[in-house]
């Protein structure tokens, strides 16, 4: 079975992730600036709201970590994003932007990459090993289920707090969490949404939020959850495996409309 993942290209039906301009050494303040091109080569400046914002973008050193998820500034007259900016660390990144063009008979989603090296000592950390909980800020986050290759199965996460359950799980963006989750090795974006029903403005859950997700290759997959919790995001991070042997193929190619979408807690 073959199942295309996104955001391995800079380019995607006509549109072009321009070049990045970041400060390029670690500890250096200033700001990440980009524009999008689109069909005709020119800024791209009209997009459609998804998810409460019209742009989403995912930072991610290429071992894995240093993983932000934020939300740059429009500027309508030239067309450039641009948000305040810092490396933690030097090394490589991938720079990943997911918005939906507005325009007639444009694709219902891109996912465009770039990379961008960071000066500075670096030390690469080793490939991640298996991990299904995480302690952030005090919470205790762990996902059960399991990834298949070219099968859609459920990952349930579930959030606690000094061994309580947490029940005042936030919409955040238009809901209860977004789980971003990319193949380690070239960092694509997975298929994945998000069950159940899209949660009201003052409305909470928990301590289990649901996600349907499906493998496009066995191997490991790097998956970064984002939950709020009396008004402030968290973000706690997983490692699952896909063990060899479950057959299927990735057609490494642009986004047929199967990305990875920040999920619904739904």
């Amino acid at each position: 079975m073959s199942t295309a993942v996104a955001g391995l290209s800079l380019s995607q039906d006509g549109y072009t992730l321009g070049t990045i301009s970041a400060p390029d050494r670690a500890g250096q303040a200033g700001s990440l600036s980009f524009t999008i091109l689109d069909t005709e080569g020119s800024p791209l400046t009209a997009y459609e709201t998804s998810h409460e914002k019209d742009l989403h973008l995912i930072v991610v050193r290429n071992d894995g970590t240093q993983f932000r998820h934020v939300h740059p500034a429009l500027d309508p007259a030239t067309g450039t994003w641009s948000i305040p900016w810092q490396w933690a660390q030097a090394g490589t990144y991938s720079v990943l932007t997911d918005f939906v063009p507005a325009a007639q008979g444009a694709p219902s989603k891109v996912t465009l990459r770039r990379t961008f090296d960071v000066a500075g000592p670096f030390t690469p950390q080793p490939p991640p090993a298996a991990i299904r909980t995480d302690h952030v800020d005090g919470f205790d986050v762990a996902i059960t289920g399991d990834l298949a290759v070219g099968t859609s199965r459920t990952l349930t996460i579930s959030v606690s707090r000094d061994n309580e359950p947490v029940s005042a799980l936030e919409p955040y963006l238009g809901a209860y969490g977004h789980l971003v989750a990319l193949r380690e090795g070239d960092l694509a974006y997975l298929h994945v949404h998000a069950e159940g029903e899209a949660p009201g403005p003052k409305s909470t859950t928990g301590p289990d939020i649901s996600f349907a997700a499906q493998a496009p290759t066995d191997g490991r997959y790097l998956l970064y959850l984002d939950f709020q919790v009396d008004g402030r995001v968290h973000t706690a991070q997983f490692v699952l495996d896909v063990p060899s042997g479950n057959g299927g193929h990735v057609a490494d190619a642009e986004d047929d409309g199967t990305h990875t979408d920040e999920a619904h807690g739904h």
